[in-house]
């Protein structure tokens, strides 16, 4: 089987639920993953003989980022569709394919669930929506973590969408001043802060102007270091060195988030605290995070597909933006690097990696 393709048999979402319970742990292991497939092969003649009940539904997920890495998004996905669409439903086919990480496969991919006839599309990334959008005009596409639908130019506007795109916003310029006066709570005398950031990422240069205007009231100077892949991770941190920053503001970006485990790794040898956006970093090592939960995001994407299923335009329904943030916080970093975390913030904590 290729490694980049999942292909799931139609099932009944009551038969899908034992599948996808497992598929919920919040550290799913690879082994996991692969287990759920196999379960589906499994389920394969029963699948056939509920698929005559009725149509099915054909969703396609089309991934940037790593099924291995990232499986816990596609089971939040699975476990959406059994809260919105509920086991009573007709069946639904999953149609699987991730770029691993490869933005250039996404052209192919999307036009391989097009040749499949999906009737509707759910993307990961700005990217993976960015490939669909100039493949197909008239599937539904569904984002799950757009950063800025708008800027980006993939809806007209949030409120009122306009053609076949909807889903999920991240708001990940709007943060950004929160997420700094979270990193000078961790550390007071904090007065220089590095920024990575991508040139060619559009919510970019909106997040470096919040961060701008919050730097006063938090008593901070930036460093914003522009970096659009991982060989240029040393010579930022060389950077970084030179100019003389206490921690490491990381900007969000599918291209580093595929990096993470290069990127903390230097981080660690120039013992900076880091602060991301997204909760996958900490766990690999990174002290903290704070922004919307992307697995709750990709569970929400399945209530656009109910109601597309049902027959709504993506035109008319408006773009939601997250309900769920989550501050992730590891301690093992934390002590590596000297740090008491104050108890003001430890009782915010959402989740605290040991």
């Amino acid at each position: 089987m290729d490694p980049m393709t999942l292909r799931e048999v139609p099932y009944p979402l009551a038969l899908g639920s034992q599948t996808a319970s497992r598929s919920t742990e919040p550290k799913m292991e690879r082994r996991t993953f692969l287990g759920t497939v196999g379960f589906s092969v499994l389920a394969a003649p029963l699948a056939a003989r509920a698929q005559q009940a009725g149509k099915v539904y054909r969703v396609g997920i089309l991934c940037l980022f790593s099924l291995q890495t990232d499986s816990h998004l596609l089971a939040a996905f699975r476990q959406g569709l059994r809260e919105f669409v509920g086991v009573e439903e007709r069946n639904i086919a999953l149609e699987v394919r991730s770029a691993e990480g490869n933005p250039e496969r996404l052209p192919g991919l999307v036009a391989e669930l097009v040749r499949l006839k999906a009737d509707v599309i759910v993307a990961d990334t700005t990217d993976a929506i960015r490939a669909a959008m100039r493949e197909t005009s008239t599937v539904p596409i569904v984002m799950a973590i757009a950063a800025d639908p708008v800027g980006s130019g993939l809806v007209s506007s949030l409120a009122h969408p306009g053609g076949n795109v909807t889903g999920l916003s991240l708001m990940l310029p709007e943060i950004s001043a929160k997420r700094l006066q979270l990193l000078k709570e961790v550390l007071p005398r904090l007065s220089r802060v590095a920024v990575l950031w991508h040139p060619d990422i559009p919510w970019h240069t909106p997040m470096l102007k919040e961060i701008e205007a919050a730097l006063p009231l938090l008593g901070l100077q930036a460093l914003p270091i522009a970096v659009r892949g991982p060989d240029e991770f040393e010579g930022a941190f060389s950077t970084m060195t030179k100019g003389h920053v206490g921690a490491l503001f990381v900007g969000d970006n599918p291209v580093y988030v595929m990096h993470r485990d290069r990127l903390l790794a230097l981080a660690a040898k120039h013992r900076l605290p880091t602060l991301f956006g997204h909760r996958e970093f900490v766990p690999a090592g990174g002290l903290m995070s704070y922004g919307p939960s992307l697995a709750d995001m990709f569970r929400r994407a399945a209530g656009y597909v109910e109601k597309i299923r049902k027959g709504a335009k993506p035109a008319d329904l408006p773009v939601e933006q997250p309900i769920k943030f989550d501050l992730v916080l590891n301690i093992k970093t934390a002590k590596a690097l000297g740090l008491t975390i104050p108890e003001s913030l430890m009782l915010r904590v959402d989740e605290v990696i040991q």
